[in-house]
């Protein structure tokens, strides 16, 4: 395949063009998650470009955690399923310095229209189906986690409480594994809020307790957004950890 016959936008540089058409093949599955991807040479060959402008698109890809650099390897597309990537979106972290493992409960799992709101941030119309699911994650026998979920029904047809509580691993993961769907960037707003009744009930404690919301938009390639997760965290013994470059 030659790069004229590809269609691109003159006025980018040229690495910024293969970047692009890599992307395209990674937004098409020609290479799933966890898969190696074609070596610098023979993308090299495939664009009619040379090696170095490949490396260098290939780099900018790596640096936002869309492939990753094996050593004598070669160069995989990421992948949730990875340790290391499993929770690369959660950013809770104990106090104690001690590593999070988080234990599902999944409570509901519904088909619903989806409501304005929703729709918008989904870039659905208003009324479309969507899935809303509710889950609570515990550390240590304890609830930390009250999440709602909400994700296009088209994209994640079929699915059922059932399948969810029998899944072990991460959610991204199964959206890889079941729905060739990865999340490759997410969106967050964060504020301070007080338990109601219903995280009360959920989280095991008082009304009135101050939890940490946070509202994320995840998005898969093509910035196409896919998944609103609205999680309510107990930091009694937990604080959110980011880090800013």
């Amino acid at each position: 395949m030659s790069l004229i016959s590809e269609p691109i936008a003159s006025f980018s540089p040229l690495y910024q063009q293969i970047k692009a058409m890599i992307l395209a093949s990674l937004q098409a599955s020609e290479w799933l998650p966890g898969e190696a991807i074609p070596s610098e040479i023979e993308l090299a060959a495939r664009y009619a470009v040379s090696q170095g402008t490949v490396r260098k698109a290939i780099d900018e890809l790596a640096a936002q955690n869309l492939l990753v650099r094996r050593q004598g390897k070669g160069t995989f597309v990421a992948t949730h399923q990875e340790e290391g990537w499993q929770y690369r979106f959660l950013r809770l972290e104990p106090d104690s310095g001690e590593r999070l493992h988080l234990k599902n409960q999944f409570l509901a799992c519904q088909n619903l229209k989806s409501a304005p709101h929703i729709a918008q941030l989904l870039k659905l119309k208003g009324g479309d189906p969507v899935i809303r699911i509710d889950r609570v994650q515990s550390s240590g026998g304890k609830p930390i986690v009250f999440e709602e979920i909400w994700l296009p029904e088209g994209r994640f047809k079929g699915l059922t409480l059932d399948a969810l509580n029998a899944w072990s691993g991460p959610m991204y993961a199964f959206y890889e594994s079941e729905y060739a769907t990865h999340m490759v960037r997410a969106e967050e707003k964060i504020k301070a809020i007080n338990a109601d009744q219903n995280l009360s009930e959920h989280l095991h404690i008082p009304v009135g307790t101050a939890l940490l919301s946070v509202e994320r938009v995840a998005f898969t390639y093509g910035n196409k957004p896919v998944e609103i997760r609205r999680a309510r965290y107990d930091t009694t013994n937990q604080h959110y950890d980011n880090k800013l470059n």
